[in-house]
């Protein structure tokens, strides 16, 4: 007599993993490494996920904290979060062939940066402390030319030398309903503070987020998978817990808790920007060991966003 599994109801996110930058940062290390051959070394996490991360050192892929570690006459790869200036400076000083893999999302936010201090206004940035995209912006201007700004409790208590002349940024992967919070703040305190002309955190972001919400209320648990170093994957955790469900962040299969999961009868399945799809089959899989599994696609938004290679790796 064989066991019967219980029923589990899949109800898997729309849109899910891999966005147009994380793509690109993964094909510019994958083109570095045809045209000059291994080894070719990238500063930081190309993007965050070990996966990935694995999938490109078996290619030839060294990755390094810093520019120091990068010996002379080898090529350096630029990870997606952006780095501050006095990188790619400090690797044409050493006469370094570099590539910038900076997500183009990102590097719009430093050229506002850039401008909003070229016009006298000193900037709040909207992020979490320590994370590379923030260290990369904070880079672009000037020591002093921003502030860091991380939660609400922080834009009600700041204090400002000339309010008349502000300007705030954010993060590309902040939670979107958070920083709607923060800014409300920040325009509450300093009406007359600079707005972007368009929205800093990217479509990417904002779709997983939303697509998270559009499944949450229908789930018992919900799984996202991505990293713990994956700023936009542990966003969309939080997204589930607003919505009352129980979410966990899974970086693989073996990595489901099923004592957690308990009996959940409806599982919601969600990746990072930086997981890719194959994470997503892989814990399927791991589900249907313990579960009868029925699969529901949701609905949601087509991404078609391509963004350019660098000239010189373009093919």
């Amino acid at each position: 007599m064989t066991d019967t599994k219980p029923p589990l109801h899949l109800l898997i996110a729309a849109p899910r993993g891999f966005c147009a930058g994380v793509d690109r940062a993964i094909r510019i290390v994958e083109l570095a490494l045809e045209r000059w051959g291994a080894p070719v070394y990238v500063r930081h996490e190309i993007v965050h996920n070990k996966f990935v991360v694995d999938s490109l050192k078996a290619k030839g892929a060294i990755f390094v904290k810093e520019l120091d570690e990068v010996p002379d006459g080898v090529p350096v790869v630029f990870s997606a979060h952006g780095v501050p200036k006095a990188v790619p400076a400090k690797a044409a000083e050493r006469g370094l062939t570099y590539v910038d893999a900076t997500c183009p999302l990102v590097s719009k936010v430093h050229r506002q940066a850039e401008r909003l201090v070229q016009q006298g206004r000193h900037i709040l940035f909207v992020g979490h402390a320590g994370h590379p995209e923030v260290i990369g912006t904070f880079g672009q201007v000037p020591e002093g030319g921003m502030t860091l700004v991380e939660t609400v409790e922080d834009a009600e208590m700041l204090a400002v030398a000339d309010a008349g002349n502000l300007s705030f940024l954010t993060q590309t992967t902040l939670s979107v309903d958070d920083t709607a919070e923060i800014v409300a703040t920040l325009r509450r305190r300093f009406p007359d503070i600079a707005v972007p002309r368009s929205e800093d955190i990217c479509y990417a972001t904002t779709n997983r987020q939303n697509a998270v919400k559009g499944i949450a209320e229908r789930c018992d648990k919900l799984l996202v998978i991505g990293a713990p170093n994956s700023s936009n994957s542990l966003r969309l955790v939080e997204v589930s817990e607003r919505c009352g469900t129980p979410a966990r962040l899974v970086q693989r299969g073996p990595d489901v808790d099923f004592d957690w999961l308990g009996d959940a009868r409806t599982v919601g399945l969600t990746a990072g920007a930086s997981a890719p799809e194959l994470l997503v089959r892989e814990v399927v899989d791991a589900l249907a060991t313990r579960f009868d599994i029925t699969e529901e696609q949701a609905d949601g938004v087509q991404e078609n966003m391509v963004f350019k290679l660098p000239a010189g790796l373009a093919a």
